[in-house]
Order: C-alpha cells, then structure tokens, then sequence
C-alpha cells in the first residue's frame, strides 16, 4: 500500500478537523462530525450553486474534502494527480475512460472539456469507491437532490 494511500486510509477512518496529541500525527473526523458538515455546506449553498467543496481533514498540502455535487460540472481529467473517493450520500453516475471533447487546460492541474465520448458509466450509490487513475477523463452526473463524495487526490510524482 502506498504512503498516499495509508494516509487517505487513516483520514477517511473518523472526522472532525481536529488533531491528536503531539506523539499521533493522525487527523480524524468522526461520523457524526462528517454529517454536520455536510448539512451545514447544504444549508450554506445558494440556489442554483451546483457545486461546493470543503476539507474535513488535512495532512500539510494532503486534504480529504466533501464535495457536493447538485448539478453536474465539467468533465476533467488531474494529468499528474489520482482522485480517491467514497460516496457519502446520494446518487448519480460516474463517466470515466472515453476521450475529453473540446479539452482545454483550466489550472496546471487541471484539464476540463465539454464531454466524454466513449466512457464508462456506472451507477454511484452510499458506501461506493471509486479510484480514478491521473490521466482518466471523469466527470459525475447527478440524480435526485445531490451527490456527496468524500475524497482526496493522490498524486502520482
């Protein structure tokens, strides 16, 4: 198992940004703290936002985030970073794989187009995980009210 991966095995473990003695490095975010968060980014965004993204938990520039998804974004593809994540509540759709159509560079680590031609598409439930490679076009379509991911990126250099 890869250090990167350990890490993101010990921050997904609990919740609650908070940091244990000085001897245990580990951060840990309970359950329950985990679901207030996610109600209080719910309640926090605005009609029509369709996206919003906070850490619950961080390792120097190392976050595992809680993203919620209410209207599909961009497909992307993170050239130099791997994207890790559980689903935590909701529905929807993963399209991964395929060709990024119109793809144009956003930020250096990040590549967006208008879609994905020839991808896979899988169902996303409560309690799914995913592991998309860097270099792997993705994006998430939405059913019902909203998608709640929790993840990290892992990057491969």
């Amino acid at each position: 198992m890869t250090r990167a991966l350990r890490w993101l095995a010990l921050a997904c473990s609990g919740t609650a940004l908070a940091q244990g003695a000085a001897s245990d490095p580990t951060a840990f975010a309970s359950s329950a703290a985990i679901a207030a968060q996610v109600a209080a980014m719910d309640r926090a965004m605005k009609p029509g936002q369709g996206f919003a993204w906070q850490p619950v938990v961080r390792d120097g520039n190392r976050v595992a985030a809680l993203e919620i998804w209410k209207h599909p974004g961009r497909p992307a593809v993170h050239p130099a970073e791997a994207e890790y994540a559980t689903v935590i509540d909701g529905e929807g759709t993963l399209v991964s794989g395929g060709t990024l159509e119109n793809a144009s560079t956003t930020r250096p680590d990040l590549v967006e187009g208008d879609r994905i031609v020839g991808g896979t598409r899988r169902p996303l439930r409560r309690g799914d995980v995913m592991l998309i490679p860097a270099g792997v076009p993705h994006g998430f379509e939405i059913s019902g009210r909203r998608l709640v991911l929790l993840g990290t990126k892992l990057p491969t250099r």
